[in-house]
């Protein structure tokens, strides 16, 4: 059975993908900044979307959003933590936090986190040994902002490259792959055209036996395919994207807007699952 193991909970990837909803603790991310910023309104907030589908949370301290500045671990941790807290014995799916610094990963798994989403892709050395004996899964994106690539290569094999990079570097120090799930990082150092690129291709990037997630949601590359509408107006131009990246094997897809995506993914999975043929999925 495919699946990625989060901590204590073991996802199958054989159905409709995954919704990760998104709970930005943050008074500044790009679309939604703000408000879930009071630890009460984000507890309200992640039992909705658990109650819409979401199989599971991811909570973020810090915005990543195009020209972010970032805020300290000690300041990231304290937006993150309280809301950690509360909503321990509250949900019965994983919650991921998202972080790059290996402290604040620490912490938050001695608190109840069950993944750890690293936008910097586990590139601090500290960061695989602050996961490894907790369980926990492990989201490694790629971010050409923080590595060092050719910008000339074809931004399928450099992600590619990455993962596979990444996948040995997890093993040899004791992680199993079913503990993984690869992000190629739409929205984060790449062109317009490398973001449908990855959009369009994630069969030649995936990595088999990992999980794979997508998380295009009212980004950028949303906007310019359909006239650049304000961010909280992109939920269709998401469910495209989603949609068709589930169609190419995603399996866990990033979102602000659980129910509808949720929806999207159970439809898109009945009908790739009556193709002629079969499918990527799973």
């Amino acid at each position: 059975m495919s699946g990625f193991q989060a901590g204590k909970y073991f996802l199958s990837l054989n159905g409709p993908a995954c919704i990760m909803g998104i709970l930005n603790v943050t008074p500044d991310s790009f679309s939604d900044g703000g408000q879930n910023f009071r630890p009460e309104d984000a507890v309200v907030h992640a039992l909705e979307m658990q109650e819409q589908g979401a199989g599971m949370i991811d909570i973020g301290g810090q915005s990543t959003r195009p020209g972010f500045t970032a805020i300290p671990p000690q300041a990231e941790w304290e937006r993150i933590e309280p809301v950690l807290k509360a909503l321990q014995g509250r949900l019965s799916v994983p919650v991921s936090v998202d972080t790059f610094y290996p402290q604040v990963a620490s912490m938050a798994l001695s608190a109840g986190a069950d993944v750890i989403n690293d936008v910097n892709g586990f590139t601090d050395p500290a960061m695989f040994p602050a996961v490894l004996q907790s369980g926990c899964g492990c989201i490694i994106m790629h971010n050409g902002h923080v590595l060092k690539e050719d910008p000339e290569e074809d931004i399928l094999v450099r992600v590619r490259r990455f993962f596979e990079d990444k996948l040995r570097q997890a093993q040899e120090i004791g992680i199993a792959r079913e503990r993984i799930c690869f992000d190629p990082g739409v929205g984060f150092g790449k062109t317009y055209e490398e973001n449908l690129r990855l959009i369009a291709n994630v069969d030649a990037v995936r990595i088999e036996g990992c999980a794979f997630l997508m998380a295009a949601s009212r980004k950028g590359v949303i906007g310019k395919s359909c006239g650049d509408p304000p961010a909280e107006d992109r939920m269709p131009g998401t469910l495209a994207a989603h949609t068709l990246a589930q169609a190419g094997g995603a399996q866990l897809l990033r979102a602000h807007d659980v129910r509808e995506a949720v929806q999207a993914a159970q439809v898109a999975y009945a009908v790739l699952s009556a193709k002629v043929g079969g499918t990527s999925l799973g």
